[in-house]
């Protein structure tokens, strides 16, 4: 299912959206996670993203008009679940975006959890250089818990930044040391967040809903489409539907 074939009739597999954050990279910025991941990493906080199950199918013309809605908009962001699984269709919503805004010269993000090499030598898919054509900075690797530092815009240590193009390189956005920021969104008593969270920042955002809840924090972190979530690896359902997520939420930032 999250396999997309480029041209004519290609639809993309799509977790969620968000139109408007500024955790997910330098500016403001509208992130895509796809549905679907073939790895499936100790400590992932997404354990209902990785099945190749669908979840909503957009295609990447309507979804590029959906995410350049929102007044000055600098940037894309992919994450997952696993964007390679649906390159070809994420590099079609890339170049739709920017012939949309052609004025912004919008960058790219992704995060994918192959490594570089194995994407250019041995890639999954048909599709996966064309999205790397398009990609002007790709963060890689797989999540590795033990290797969390709670620094930078990745999930641990080991993955690493590539700049690809010139676009993002130089501009004062440190990838690799900034402070982490979540933006934490609420709306129709679910959260989403947005963002890698900083050590234990998830832990206490279940154990205040299981407080709310009248519940144990095991059954918290449980709930479909309850629990806040990390940047590339969630466990939300929905799409922004205004600035940021399902239907204008409450929203709150957090520098830590």
């Amino acid at each position: 299912m999250s396999a997309c074939p480029g041209g004519p009739g290609v639809f993309l597999n799509v977790a969620a959206t968000c139109r408007l954050t500024h955790a997910l990279g330098p500016g403001p910025r509208a992130a895509v996670w796809v549905q679907g991941c073939p790895f499936r990493c100790a400590g992932c906080v997404a354990p209902e993203w990785i099945p190749d199950r669908p979840a909503r199918l957009v295609a990447p013309a309507e979804l590029a008009a959906e995410l350049c809605s929102v007044p000055g908009l600098t940037g894309l962001t992919f994450s997952g679940g696993e964007p390679m699984s649906q390159a070809a269709g994420l590099a079609e919503l890339a170049r739709h975006a920017r012939a949309l805004r052609p004025e912004q010269d919008l960058s790219l993000i992704c995060f994918t959890g192959y490594r570089l090499e194995r994407l250019r030598h041995s890639p999954p898919n048909a599709g996966v250089a064309d999205l790397l054509a398009q990609v002007d900075v790709l963060i890689d690797g797989r999540y590795v818990a033990s290797r969390d530092d709670n620094r930078g815009l990745r999930g641990s240590g080991n993955q690493r930044i590539h700049h690809l193009t010139g676009r993002l390189r130089g501009g004062g956005y440190d990838f690799e040391g900034r402070l982490r920021t979540t933006e934490i969104m609420i709306a129709d008593g679910e959260v989403l967040m947005v963002g890698i969270p900083a050590s234990g920042l998830l832990a206490a955002l279940d154990e205040a809903a299981a407080r709310a809840w009248n519940i144990s924090s095991e059954q918290a972190r449980h709930i479909p489409g309850q629990r806040p979530v990390r940047t590339g690896r969630t466990d939300q359902r929905g799409r922004a539907d205004q600035a940021g997520w399902a239907g204008g939420p409450a929203q709150g930032k957090a520098d830590t």
